[in-house]
């Protein structure tokens, strides 16, 4: 890479991610040329095990609140959620308008309803829309992939211009029939792109990635073949999917059961908005599919990756209220294990041949029921040539993701002195045709839990970790305010240590020791405060049980005056 520098330029063009780069999930881009940025989607990607209590991550956008006098807009380029599941969250700390297409913003409304935003102004964009935000223009490209609507984005700058292409794939017989803009695209690269944004996540995979439709034929075999009822999980946003298990149950006489909050909302913003076909009286309610015979219902759930209160993992352990599998019953997984979910795909698949269904999923590697909704190799180094970058950048993968894309690039004929492999946070400065990436801004993960938005931080989850492993020991103690007199206690209360009924002599000792810490203190004769009693309690009673069972509870001593 190149080690130049750029001369001090408050007009020079800098683009940076604020995530999606060196991991799956969370995208969010920064495309910024003086006073004028732009953010490029707005995503979230869900918790591994060690954040305890966690329930999403989104991106760290300090960078955009310190110049969001320059923020003139957040275009998102399709509606899968690690490009708009932070949005509401995001929107609560920096309100922005929202560009996206028309099924995008029908996903992206729902979400701010339910979290009551009602300021956010929302505009609709299509392939051929042209947006100025100052010195910069926005246009776009189609492209297709797992969802409908889904548009590359080009980004006009006076130093040139920057294309992100989204989630791509070239799908040329696409079951939506919304094909991806090939001429659009060369035009584009014709007349000269400076910098080229695009993902990687199948940059591993040789070849090119099979078409959707393929999928559909599968589907629709499986339901002729199946004798009972039939279990279908996908993502709830694979729209095109979902159409396609509609055409199958329509052709096989089967009513449908949407179970799953998720599916249940997708489907219906995607039926208002025309963008699933299917019969009025197609969709049942569960009291309804109870009544039908098992061989005239198809049901379409949540649970794809094994999320253990999803619809599916429910429906394995028979513990969904509202349908249940039987022997014989169909189960089918459209859809493969995102890295990282595959335990609980297989708890879920444990459970459900446990059941006696006839699962048939993506180890089944003939089985034909899912293809990605990303491009191989061979597609990206298609979106290379069309666009012919005079500086590329991988993104949208984890590292090896990028690197094998880099490998691609050059393949195709980038220099490899102008490829850049950047982490979240770096800036890559463009001024005079040249190329520098030198800087870093703050960029890393925010963490959701509940209704908070940042406020679980690195001592909280070390707390919940420390409890998790080795419980919580409370001592209560009440002292006289006047005289710091014992007055009762010490009590102890104990949750995930020992077993209190169990270890009364063990628990008898720790009364004994913090009582003879308080009188020691007590007796020194000093002024004391009840931070050193805690303090000393705590280490005290801390060695004795690490002494007796080598665990480390947190140790809680509570001091009540009166």
């Amino acid at each position: 890479m190149s080690t130049k520098k750029l001369a001090r330029n408050d007009n020079r063009l800098s683009v940076m991610a604020l995530g999606g780069v060196f991991e799956i999930g969370k995208n969010m881009y920064v495309v910024q040329y003086g006073d004028d940025l732009v953010v490029i989607d707005c995503g979230s990607k869900f918790p591994d095990e060690s954040l305890l209590g966690v329930d999403l991550i989104i991106p760290d956008i300090s960078y955009l609140q310190e110049h969001k006098d320059k923020v003139r807009a957040l275009v998102i380029t399709h509606g899968h959620e690690d490009h708009i599941g932070a949005i509401p969250y995001v929107l609560k700390q920096l309100n922005m308008p929202v560009y996206a297409s028309r099924l995008t913003l029908g996903l992206i409304r729902g979400k701010l309803k339910e979290h009551h935003l009602k300021q956010t102004v929302l505009h609709e964009i299509r392939a051929d829309s042209l947006i100025p935000l100052g010195e910069l223009t926005l246009s776009f490209f189609r492209t297709n992939h797992s969802i409908p609507d889904c548009l590359g984005v080009v980004i006009d700058t006076p130093e040139g211009k920057v294309v992100h292409t989204g989630d791509f794939k070239f799908d040329l017989s696409p079951a939506n029939g919304q094909f991806p803009d090939i001429h659009r695209m060369a035009n584009i690269g014709q007349e000269g792109v400076l910098l080229l944004l695009s993902e990687s996540t199948n940059a591993e995979r040789p070849g090119f990635t099979p078409s959707e439709r393929m999928v559909g034929e599968r589907i629709e075999e499986a339901f002729h073949r199946a004798e009972h009822k039939v279990f279908l999980t996908t993502f709830a946003s694979n729209v095109n999917r979902v159409q396609q298990v509609i055409d199958a149950a329509q052709k096989t006489n089967r009513k449908l059961l949407l179970l799953g909050r998720s599916m249940i909302n997708v489907v219906k913003v995607a039926r208002e908005l025309g963008y699933l076909n299917m019969p009025e009286d197609m969709v049942v309610e569960a009291k309804e599919a109870a009544d039908l015979p098992r061989n005239r219902v198809a049901v379409l759930c949540t649970g794809s990756q094994g999320e253990p209160v999803a619809a599916l993992a429910r429906l394995a352990s028979s513990t969904h209220p509202l349908s249940s599998i039987e022997p014989g019953d169909t189960v089918i997984f459209a859809s493969s294990p995102i890295p990282g979910n595959e335990r609980n795909v297989a708890s879920t698949l444990d459970h459900l041949y446990l059941l006696g269904a006839d699962v048939i999923h993506g180890g089944h590697t003939s089985s034909g029921m899912h293809v990605s909704g990303h491009g191989s190799q061979e597609e990206l180094k298609l979106m290379l040539t069309l666009m012919k970058p005079k500086y590329f950048v991988p993104i949208h993968g984890e590292y090896r993701m990028l690197h094998q894309h880099r490998i691609l690039a050059q393949a195709v004929g980038v220099d490899r002195d102008r490829i850049y492999i950047m982490r979240n946070g770096d800036v890559l400065d463009l001024a005079g045709g040249e190329a520098v990436q030198s800087r870093q801004v703050a960029a890393g993960n925010t963490l959701v839990d509940g209704l908070g938005i940042g406020d679980v931080g690195v001592a909280v989850l070390r707390d919940r970790k420390h409890l998790s492993e080795d419980g919580i020991l409370v001592i209560v103690i009440t002292l006289s305010r006047q005289d710091n007199i014992l007055l009762s206690g010490p009590d102890v209360i104990t949750r995930g240590f020992v077993y209190i009924k169990e270890s009364e002599g063990l628990l008898s000792e720790v009364v004994r020791l913090a009582t003879v810490t308080i009188e020691t203190l007590q007796q020194s004769g000093n002024d004391w405060k009840w931070s050193h009693l805690k303090s000393n309690i705590r280490e005290t009673v801390g060695k004795f049980l690490y002494a007796k069972t080598r665990r480390r509870p947190m140790i809680l001593p509570i001091i009540i005056d009166v």
